[in-house]
């Protein structure tokens, strides 16, 4: 066990990422398909191939599922991962060839970088052939590269962010989660209640705390910036339906509301999708209740494996400082 969602045997994971121009994009690939779900919470969603996975519509499976930067432009990058699985005839038979099913969702990333760079088919390529089923990679990659959290005093005052990955294993049954982290409130952990990433203060040298500043804020003044999104995916490799997987892929955005806070805002788009590989027997109750545990240790990881990029400081910088103010102003 890597403590990643390639836990799950048949799930391979590939990033690629324009580290000048900010922005990036990630593959979750299951070549035999795998029955897929989606839940969308956020007011400001760029997605595609939704519609196909509504229980009640034909296609069952998905081939692929793809998280990018750039914004709805970065949903160009998906028709990369459908060349690369045509080229392997992997996808949903139509009878003159296949049709690989490919889901994706996409965030806003242009406040780094070039944002006139965004993932496209080139790109969505590349991350397929970086694609292996043991991949642990975390922080400044793939759909996390141009990542922050905590916007709700603009630009100056983020925190960095990036991709984050982790699996729980009960018995014979293997959850596992990817996400990449651009939200606009805080990164709380879960199990200490305390904020470790999001808006700073003043100073730059300590976190501020959004629901504070909201909360002291005129309620018809709008300070919220709007470039956000949290985008991930739960893979298991348990046999569920359709229903059952969207059924996982909602209770598993409590993982997102125990991680960040605030979270699902108009200003966000924020998605998960569940993809089940079908291998043992389980209760989607139980599957659910796990998808939001281990989508909360992945959103901890993702800011915690951050690095410094872009002039925003990342999680280590502030750690000193806190150090270096507990310990009297030395390391």
């Amino acid at each position: 066990m890597l403590n990643a969602i390639t836990d799950i045997p048949g799930i391979k994971v590939g990033h690629a990422q324009n580290i000048d121009a900010g922005t990036g994009c990630t593959v979750i690939i299951c070549e035999d398909g795998a029955v897929t779900g989606v839940d969308v919470r956020g007011g400001g969603p760029g997605t595609r191939e939704i519609a196909a996975l509504d229980p009640v519509n034909l296609v069952t499976k998905a081939h692929a599922v793809f998280l990018g930067g750039g914004s709805a432009y970065g949903l160009d990058g998906a028709a990369g991962v459908m060349q690369y699985l045509e080229e392997k005839e992997i996808g949903f038979n139509v009878g003159v060839g296949v049709v690989p099913i490919v889901p994706g969702a996409v965030l806003f990333d242009f406040f780094v970088g070039d944002y006139k760079i965004r993932p496209d088919k080139e790109m969505g390529y590349k991350a397929c052939l970086d694609a292996k089923d043991n991949n642990k990679a975390e922080g400044n990659i793939g759909a996390g590269t141009g990542a922050a959290v905590g916007k709700i005093k603009g630009p100056d005052y983020f925190m960095k962010s990036g991709i984050g990955t982790a699996s729980r294993q009960v018995g014979d049954l293997i959850v596992g989660a990817i996400v990449a982290v651009n939200s606009f409130g805080d990164v709380i952990c879960p199990f200490t209640g305390r904020i470790i990433a999001g808006t700073l203060d003043e100073e730059k040298k300590n976190l501020a705390d959004t629901m504070s500043i909201m909360s002291s804020t005129d309620a018809s003044e709008s300070t919220a910036f709007s470039g956000n999104t949290t985008i991930g995916c739960i893979a298991v490799n348990a046999n569920l339906t359709k229903a059952e997987a969207t059924k996982v892929s909602m209770m598993a955005h409590d993982g997102f509301a125990r991680a960040i806070n605030p979270i699902h805002t108009m200003y966000d788009g924020d998605t998960i999708f569940c993809m089940a590989t079908g291998k043992v027997k389980s209760d989607p109750t139980i599957i659910g209740a796990l998808a939001a545990e281990v989508m909360a240790d992945a959103i901890v990881n993702a800011v915690k494996s951050a690095e410094t990029a872009y002039g925003i400081p990342c999680y280590n910088d502030i750690a000193r400082e806190e150090r270096k103010e507990r310990d009297g102003g030395s390391l």
